[in-house]
């Protein structure tokens, strides 16, 4: 329960910051040509809000889990004074004047913006007047355009208002990235220093490859990281591997449909570096301080097997468990052995020293200036690997692999770590600025779309192309969001 809820407040936290950084673009440069914002809101508020904000004669006025109001609207007449029906029969509503409402009515001060905080922790959004929009009523589509409106602007002014939030998506993961380099540096292990090799993936050991392989090339491109690797196999699709096994040199060659293979199989990793069993401490009454393994000890054997890889020996001690079992290690450079019992979980009971320290990495530190070009590559590059990979969620294992809040929330650790956080806080942001300007109604490269189409052609779309368009690409979200976080629940019960 406990790593749950560390998760979804990290997913909460993070989304809550996007979504906020997101609206504020849309809203700036709303500001910036003087259209009006309705309502600014962090979370939805159906029904009611937890707090409400507006300024109003100067003064700020803040009121507390308050029910929303409605509209004030009026019917919208004829020539003769009576009220205009729709072709369903119903009363046509338009915006009322606001003289009439009482003056602490906050709807009698629409120049002014209502800031607030929902109780949906779903997301949030920005209400810009006259916007045709998923939140755009009726009455304010039959309404005569006014000057401080979205849809009075020029569309130029429109493309900069639409845009705004993917721009901030963006701006803000370069200003994470920078930040995250400048605060923590860059530290990585080079793919030639993992001198125990890597472990590699099912789908992987099943395409050629064995476990201590070390990856040199791939189509005759040197790689020097594990994300050059991840980037050229399976985002690329390159299928000529070249790798070190126990010394020499062998040729993996894949089959064309190997990233697909990998997306459909699900496994978390496709490599992991092989890392030694050196004992950090030892956890008091467990199967290890029975026999008084101490901090240092490096297992190298277990059953009468020369094992010493950390993988290796933890899946043995799998097959151990409730089992007594030989065991060998190292202490002070002398071999010694002795024997334990394995616990039914398959475990001795030790923590592991930090792998990284039995590795030569590269390390770069970075100051405050040389962080913002780095930030800027980083977050360019991420842009790229994830429009590349896009590609594959238009296969069949893509589609099946899509995850929604329950998938996104497991990319979170289930400790907090600042670092993690924010790189993943980052690389969601690039995930929402390029999501969002997918030419789909209802999204801002919808806008786009529409808006381009007016400048091209000189023609603007009707209001009522317009919602018919917008309801098409509602629907379709919908249906996204049901069957992504669908495809979560169904891997609950596998």
């Amino acid at each position: 329960m406990e790593t749950f809820l560390i998760k979804a407040l990290q997913l909460i936290l993070s989304l809550s910051l996007l979504v906020f950084v997101h609206e504020l673009g849309h809203f700036m440069w709303a500001r910036i040509f003087k259209t009006r914002v309705d309502k600014f809101y962090l979370f939805f508020n159906p029904t009611f809000s937890i707090l409400r904000a507006k300024k109003i004669k100067g003064k700020w006025q803040v009121r507390w889990f308050a029910k929303n109001l409605p509209d004030h609207l009026q019917p919208l007449l004829d020539e003769d004074g009576m009220p205009k029906t729709d072709k369903k029969g119903k009363t046509i509503m338009v915006p009322a004047p606001t003289d009439e409402l009482a003056d602490d009515d906050w709807r009698k001060y629409p120049e002014t913006t209502e800031w607030g905080i929902g109780w949906l922790p779903l997301g949030g959004y920005c209400k810009i007047a006259g916007m045709v929009d998923e939140s755009m009523d009726a009455a304010t589509i039959n309404s005569k355009p006014q000057s401080w409106e979205y849809r009075s602007k020029p569309a130029w002014q429109r493309l900069f208002i639409i845009t705004g939030g993917v721009l901030n998506n963006f701006i803000a993961a370069i200003i994470i990235y920078a930040m995250i380099l400048f605060t923590w540096g860059k530290e990585f292990l080079p793919v030639e220093n993992a001198y125990l090799g890597y472990n590699y993936c099912q789908t992987a050991l099943d395409n050629g490859f064995q476990n201590g392989d070390v990856i040199l090339s791939v189509d005759n491109h040197n790689v020097k990281t594990e994300r050059d690797i991840l980037e050229k196999i399976i985002i690329d699709g390159k299928c000529h591997v070249v790798v070190n096994r126990e010394g020499k040199e062998v040729v993996v060659d894949l089959p064309a449909d190997f990233s697909e293979q990998v997306v459909a199989s699900q496994e978390k990793q496709f490599l992991m570096v092989r890392v030694p069993f050196v004992i950090e401490s030892v956890v008091n009454g467990s199967p290890a301080a029975a026999i008084n393994l101490q901090n240092g000890d490096s297992i190298v054997g277990l059953n009468g097997k020369n094992i010493s890889v950390y993988q290796d020996i933890a899946a043995e001690l799998t097959q151990c468990a409730d089992k007594k079992i030989a065991i060998a290690f190292v202490r002070n450079h002398q071999l010694m052995t002795d024997s334990l019992t394995v616990d039914a979980n398959g475990k001795m009971g030790v923590q592991l020293k930090d792998p990284l320290k039995f590795f030569k990495t590269e390390r770069q530190e970075f100051g405050f200036f040389t962080s913002i070009p780095a930030g800027c590559k980083t977050g360019v590059e991420t842009l790229s690997s994830y429009i590349k990979q896009f590609r594959l969620v238009f296969t069949k294992a893509g589609a099946q692999s899509l995850g929604g809040f329950g998938a996104i929330g497991n990319l979170f650790p289930a400790t907090w770590d600042w670092s993690i956080f924010w790189n993943m806080t980052a690389f969601l942001s690039v995930i929402l600025a390029f999501m969002n300007i997918l030419p789909i109604p209802i999204l801002d490269g919808g806008y786009v779309l529409f808006i381009l189409y007016e400048m091209i052609t000189g023609r603007k779309p009707s209001d009522k192309f317009m919602e018919i368009s917008l309801n098409i690409g509602m629907f379709l979200l919908l249906a996204l969001l049901v069957y992504a976080n669908g495809n979560d629940i169904i891997r609950l019960f596998k």
